[in-house]
Order: structure tokens, then sequence, then C-alpha cells
């Protein structure tokens, strides 16, 4: 039976350039934990609660569970403490930072979506200029998806499973249908 590391792994391996190279990185750390070099990362309550709001947004709830309902958030932070590098850690903290002090729990929808839409095109500014330094928003966006796409709920809400072994057939899909996951 293959565990959730070894998944995580082969996902990644299968979705290719959609993780940035310190994401694929710390999955290699992952599974050699001794060589990974990160600090302790310490999030408030505060910030885990924005962590949690920004991955909600990512992948809100709607028929399918939202972020939040996977575990995203947790698995954020654990990723964060157990696989990344003291870089990347404090990047990500000083984006999370950057929202506390911008008041993104105290706003509301339409101010918290305008906050992340200037951090997305900041960071997609950042990337364009060939920066060596993987921004706060690419980070949070990989590991929501990493997370969500992981877990258990997201992948019962995202395709239709089908067992192996079993007969190969080729499908149609129709529109609006989920792929499969074999």
């Amino acid at each position: 039976m293959m565990n959730r590391r070894e998944a995580i792994q082969r996902v990644a391996l299968l979705i290719g350039g959609t993780f940035s190279a310190p994401t694929l990185l710390a999955m290699e750390n992952w599974d050699n934990a001794k060589n990974a070099s990160g600090t302790a990362i310490n999030l408030s309550d505060q910030q885990k609660l924005i962590v949690a709001e920004v991955a909600e947004m990512i992948i809100p709830k709607t028929s399918t569970p939202g972020a939040k309902d996977a575990g995203v958030p947790e698995f954020i932070v654990m990723m964060l403490r157990d696989c990344y590098k003291a870089p990347e850690q404090t990047i990500f903290l000083e984006g999370i930072q950057d929202l506390e002090k911008k008041g993104f729990l105290e706003s509301d929808a339409a101010k918290r979506v305008e906050l992340l839409t200037q951090i997305e095109s900041d960071a997609a500014r950042q990337i364009a200029a060939a920066s060596k330094v993987l921004p706060y928003w690419r980070l949070m966006k990989e590991l929501t998806m990493l997370g969500y796409f992981t877990s258990e709920q997201g992948i019962r809400s995202s395709f239709d499973y089908t067992p192996i072994p079993g007969k190969l057939e080729m499908i149609q899909l129709k529109p609006n249908q989920k792929s499969f996951a074999y």
C-alpha cells in the first residue's frame, strides 16, 4: 500500500512543472528529514487563521470540500516546518506578517480579494524579473494545491475512483465529468 508521502511525490512527478524547485526539493527533504535545514517556524494563532483563510480563498468550499475541510492549513504549516529551508520559511512568514499588518482577518471579502490580487500581481512581476526568490504567493498556492489534491477529500471530490485491477477501457469524458483516478 502506498503512503501519503509516496503519493505526493508521484503526483508531483506527474504534474511536472506545476510545482517550483523549492517545493520539489522540500518533498525530497521530507523523506530524509536530516537533510532539511529549516528552522523551527512558529506561527501565531492569528497567522494560522490567515493561512487558513487564504487557503480557503484559493480552494473555497462549494458543492465540494474546501481547503479547510481537507486539512490544508495544517498541511501547509507542517510542510513549512518539516520540509522547507530557512529562506522559504522566512519569505512565507514575511508574506503572512504583511497580510497581518494590512488587517486581512478584519477586512471584508472584497478587501481580502483586493489584497490577494495585489500580492499575486507583485509575485508575477517578481517571477517575470527572474528573481531567485520564490514569492510568498507562489509558495502559498503550491502548498494549498499540494495539500488539497493529496488529501482524501480533495481526491474524492475531484476524481471518480475506479479500482484496479480492472479491464482497460477508453472512456470518452462528457462535459463537466470528473476525470478518473486509478
